[in-house]
């Protein structure tokens, strides 16, 4: 447990963690420092002064809090009317020529420089002389906008491209009221994650081409989830608006805090998925071709597993462990074959040393959890005189080419019970809708062996079943997503310990042995 301090925060006793600085311990027991430049995963800059706060009995009596490591005893002021002034002194230098745009703004609604003004300045202006004009609209590459008029310079997004990403691609010239962040010249951004600057940004100068003046931030509802772009996991707020009469849409996805899995950071390609939620979704089941109801569509899975010869049932890495041990508690009441078989989820060297894995699946590694074979050779064995083959979300196009699936074909009949049309989903026979991870609720074990869980955020006019209920109906034995977790704590050794319905935040993280160790 990490070493705590006692100080005083106008003159209330505190005890905050040692080693930190004063915007980030005061911070973390309730008590805001106001600040523009600072990022913790930046460092301090030291730039913007709002953070200016009084030390009593101190040399120097004024001190930047992002540059002010907390020690015993000390007494902070951030109440006195000095402080007020220096804090409304910096807001108006701030906004010397920012533009009042507000209305038409992506920022809007999540710009400190619009809470801080109504927090600590609320002044009219004293200007008398037009504002210096700066450009706007600058296409900055990656999918990146950027509105120079509206920069305050904290260089946030100057120090992310040296000290994160280390391409180095934005900088800061000339010198007062004509400094602007800009790209050099012949570079614009082109890392995989230059989308994070917009994030950064504490006003509207960073903006996202994609969601640009999409919607208000005001509208959107904010709901905790997990990206499914690859086996990391990262933390992700799902913004969504469901708007009078219209369905439910997700307009972005953004990185949420988590310090054991992200940090505060997600690539651009696990933001773009958001688009997989909203386009070309399966909505309606069909029986060779023809639109049918659940109940009828069941009726006819469940005819075709009495009537086949052999069955191979295909869980996608990307389903939930409460999904896979659905499936698997299936595969054992009908004696089928399971497989886990996915390579074609595996985008060998496109992975980094940052947050980008190779592997392009959620949850491969709840396989070796639950004892689910995924070689190619034990697939292709179990598809020897195999005149069945059920996909649960798993796209087995992106692992085998047509000729082959063409050849497979010729003997098995395809069923796909998922939530996004595919390759897969055009061969099969038989088609089911499934609910989505966004509508859904589940566990994953990312490729560090951390447990997380996200939880249903997207609801749809139109709801469709979830996986594990079209797995009860199919004959399953687990009915729904709480059984499967008290399941699971009871048959998998790993989990006995664990509180499977009360997953932290941050996740749990097992150990490569407990990951590997499936008997009960």
């Amino acid at each position: 447990m990490a070493e705590k301090v006692k100080l005083f925060v106008n003159g209330q006793e505190v005890e905050v963690e040692s080693g930190k600085n004063l915007i980030d311990a005061i911070g973390a027991v309730g008590i805001e420092i106001p600040h523009l430049c600072y990022h913790p995963a930046l460092g301090a800059d030291g730039n913007c002064r709002m953070c200016l706060v009084g030390i009593e009995d101190g040399r120097p009596p004024l001190v930047p809090a992002c540059k002010t490591n907390v020690a015993e005893g000390m007494k902070v002021q951030l109440d006195t009317e000095k402080i007020k002034k220096i804090q409304r002194d910096i807001m108006e230098l701030e906004l010397i020529n920012h533009p009042i745009d507000c209305p038409i703004c992506d920022q809007a609604g999540e710009c400190k420089l619009q809470d801080y003004y109504m927090q600590y300045d609320g002044q009219k202006s004293r200007m008398t002389v037009p504002p210096v004009l700066k450009a706007k609209h600058m296409d900055f590459g990656a999918g990146v906008v950027h509105d120079q008029e509206r920069c305050i310079l904290c260089a946030r997004c100057v120090r992310f491209t040296r000290l994160i990403t280390k391409t180095g691609e934005l900088g800061i010239v000339n010198r007062t009221d004509y400094a602007r962040v800009t790209t050099f010249p012949g570079r614009p951004l082109s890392n995989r994650y230059a989308l994070n600057v917009v994030d950064l940004c504490p006003v509207g100068a960073m903006t996202s081409k994609d969601f640009r003046f999409k919607q208000r931030a005001w509208f959107l509802t904010k709901s905790e989830s997990l990206c499914h772009g690859c086996s990391k996991g990262c933390n992700i707020y799902i913004d969504h608006n469901k708007e009078k009469y219209q369905d439910d849409i997700i307009y972005r996805f953004r990185p949420r805090l988590n310090q054991q899995v992200n940090g505060y950071f997600m690539c651009d390609a696990g933001r773009m998925t958001y688009k997989l939620e909203n386009d070309n979704r399966l909505n309606t089941a069909q029986v060779f071709g023809k639109e049918t109801s659940l109940n009828e569509t069941v009726e006819a899975l469940r005819r075709s597993f009495s009537q086949a010869k052999k069955t191979v049932l295909l869980v996608s890495p990307n389903c939930s462990l409460e999904q896979m041990h659905a499936v698997k508690k299936l595969s054992a009441t009908f004696n089928t074959v399971l497989s886990g078989y996915s390579d074609g989820y595996i985008n060998a060297g496109d992975g980094d040393d940052f947050l980008i894995h190779d592997d392009k699946s959620a949850n491969r590694t709840a396989f070796a959890l639950l004892g689910i074979e995924s070689s190619k050779s034990a697939f292709e064995a179990a598809l020897d005189g195999a005149d069945l083959l059920v996909s649960f979300q798993n796209d087995l196009c992106r692992s085998l080419d047509d000729v082959t699936l063409a050849k497979i074909q010729e003997k098995t009949k395809f069923v796909y019970i998922g939530s996004y049309q595919n390759g897969f989903s055009e061969k099969a026979s038989i088609i089911l809708p499934v609910a989505s991870y966004s509508e859904d609720i589940g566990t994953l074990i990312n490729a560090d062996n951390i447990l997380q869980r996200y939880v249903k955020a997207v609801i749809k006019n139109v709801q469709v079943s979830n996986l594990i209920h079209v797995v009860n109906l199919l004959g399953g034995e687990i009915k729904n997503h709480e059984e499967a977790l008290t399941d699971l704590s009871a048959t998998i050794a790993a989990l006995n310990n664990i509180d499977l319905k009360h997953i932290p935040s941050e996740g749990i993280a097992l150990t490569g042995k407990e990951v590997s160790n499936v008997a009960a």
